[in-house]
Parts: C-alpha cells; structure tokens; sequence
C-alpha cells in the first residue's frame, strides 16, 4: 500500500461523485485493518482538487464514515489527535473515532493518513434564521471551550494560526495590489472598471485595521499561547454543525488549527452578513452574544474581533478566484456579484459603529 501516491484528480462529468478506481482500491484494503464486516460503501463526498474522499460504510456494527484526509500525514495527525481528545477528554460531541485492529487512529497508505468514524444519525441542518443562526454561535463557544488544553501527539506537526494574523493582514493588502494590476491588464473586461472603482480604497482599510492590530492587545492576547487558546474549526457553519442526538454536533474536524477563537466566529459573521445583502446591527449583536454566552470574549478579544471584521473580508475572499483565469473570471456575472458585496459592505460601517462600544 505504502508504494502507492495519491494524487490529486480530475471530476467527470458522467459520474457525480468519481474517485479513481486505484483509490477505491486502497480503500477496501485499508478496510481490512478494522474489526467490522463492511455491507456497501458509499462514496460521498471528495476534494479531487487536493486529494482527499468520504465514503460512508453500511456494516455490521452500525454506520461509520471513512476519510481519506488529503494533507500532509503530519498535519493529518494534528486534527486526528484533537477529535480523540474532544471526545476522550471533553465529552464533546464530535465523531468518535474508530480504533483498527491494532489500536491505531489512523492508517498511512498512498502517502496519506486514513480513519474511520462513527457516522452520526440523524443529523439536520438548523434553521438559517436569527434564532438558528443564534444557535451555531453558542455551539462554536462551546467547542472553542472545549479545546482548551488540547496538546497534540508525538509526531504531528504544530498547526497554529495564533501568531500569523499580521502576515494574513499584509497577504491580503498584498493580493490587493495584484487584483488592481490584473483589472489593468484586462480594462476592457466588464468587471475591471468595477473593481478599480473600490481598490485603492479597500487596499486602505486593509492597511488601516493592519495598523489597528498591531495598536491593538492582540500581542498580549497571543502570549497566553496555543494551549491556553485552543482550537478553531477553520470551515465552521450550517453543514459542520448540525442537529443530531443529544444536541448539536460537529464534524469534519480535519482543518482545526490553534488560533483565536474569534477568527471562526468572524468568518461566521461575515458570511451570514453576504448572505443577507447587508449588515444588521441586530443580527450581529445578537450572533456575538450567543457566542459569549458559552465562550466569554474580553473586552481586548472583542476589539481583536471588530478588528478583524473591518477588514473587506468577502470581496477578498471572493476575488481570490479572479488571479487563476482573469480572463474567464472579470466578465458580466463577475460585474454583478462585485456590485452587490460592494453595497454589502457600504452597508458595514454603521454597524460597527453602533456597536463599537458594546463590550467596554
């Protein structure tokens, strides 16, 4: 198994869910480290692009999911080390992992790290209302409680965000000098002028909340550490938490990594924010509340946090996209999709404004 080296691939068209055939292969090899009898196997989800599947797998002794995780095996042992300690130490509730044969987490086979779990059923996404959306908030606190502590295994590589939010800041300020230029070089494309309109701009808010975080007590907070911190989901909202026995469940813990707890909630805030087409000042303070409630925010983190959310997040995020095939990317839809974060964000200010004060 160990000579073989999965690659990423490419999606066919005639076949919704493909994983090549080698792959598949491997899988039912690496199935036979485990002590169940395995009825079907059910490809569910894959990122060909880096590697990496989900089969769910009907056996004898219940569901069980089987991830083929695509980062280095190092980093992989990472995030598997902290679903054992969620489960094992915190009684949270996240996916039990399955134990092989010999007792290990994981199997290494084609130069990744492989593992089964519990599948968890009946899961049910929660309402995108206020209320749901009040309800995700107060399940992050609560997880981002419980990784405090979290000390990762023998081997594993350190995966740690807490120190990095300076050169994520200057990344960002970065892109935007290539986002201007490639607007540029294609002026005549229908989303250039757009996007030239609101760059410079953007690019100063950028170098503005980079100012305030290095004014900020983000250097006192970091010092505390990793431990002391715990762990963010990274890819945090509606099909990663969802309603299941007991309570609220999360799953697909394979990106955690040690960071300021507010960077998942942000992300969660922002994102609904684009979602509704503006910013509510009530949405927002409710959302930051239901958070509090299960996970505390200092006075210091809470600044951190509207810090973070001055930043022009989703143009960022959307416009990441355009330095791959700027050609196919700047064209009409492109134009209307800019415009309506364009006034998503306008619609940001007065929001933070209203509740800057909030937490003193």
């Amino acid at each position: 198994m160990k000579e073989i080296v999965i690659l990423p691939w490419e999606e066919r068209e005639d076949i919704k869910i493909y994983i090549p055939d080698y792959i598949n292969t491997l899988a039912k090899e690496v199935i036979k480290n485990y002590n169940f009898q395995v009825y079907n196997m059910e490809a569910v989800a894959t990122k060909s692009e880096q590697g990496g599947a989900i089969w769910k797998l009907s056996t004898n002794k219940g569901p069980k999911s089987l991830k083929l995780l695509h980062r280095r095996p190092t980093r992989s042992l990472f995030s598997l080390g902290a679903q054992r300690y969620l489960v094992d130490v915190k009684g949270a509730r996240v996916p039990a992992i399955v134990k092989t044969k010999n007792g290990q987490d994981f199997i290494e086979a084609g130069g990744k790290l492989w593992f089964v779990a519990e599948w968890i059923e009946p899961l049910a996404p929660i309402s995108k209302d206020l209320e749901g959306t009040k309800q995700l908030c107060y399940t992050l606190g609560q997880f981002h409680a419980q990784t405090r502590g979290y000390v990762p295994p023998n081997g594993a590589e350190i995966a740690s965000r807490l120190y990095k939010w300076p050169k994520k800041y200057e990344k960002m300020m970065n892109k935007m000098d290539w986002f201007r230029n490639l607007a540029k070089a294609y002026r005549e494309m229908p989303a250039s002028s757009i996007i030239l309109n609101v760059i410079d701009q953007y690019e100063d808010e950028v170098r503005t909340s980079l100012s305030k975080l290095n004014q900020s007590k983000y250097l006192d907070l970091i010092k505390k550490g990793n431990e002391e911190w715990g762990l963010a989901h990274q890819d945090y909202g509606w099909s990663n938490a969802q309603m299941g026995p007991n309570g609220m469940w999360i799953i697909d813990l394979d990106g955690v990594a040690y960071d300021l707890p507010i960077r998942d909630l942000r992300k969660l805030i922002t994102g609904k924010m684009a979602e509704l087409n503006k910013w509510d000042v009530t949405w927002v303070r409710e959302m930051i509340k239901a958070y509090h409630k299960a996970n505390p925010i200092s006075p210091e983190l809470y600044e951190v946090l509207l810090i973070d959310l001055s930043l022009p997040n989703e143009f960022y995020r959307f416009m990441k996209d355009m330095v791959l095939e700027p050609e196919l990317f700047l064209n009409q839809t492109t134009a209307e999709l800019v415009n309506s974060l364009i006034m998503t964000e306008q619609s940001k200010w007065p929001v933070l404004k209203a509740i800057q004060n909030d937490w003193r």
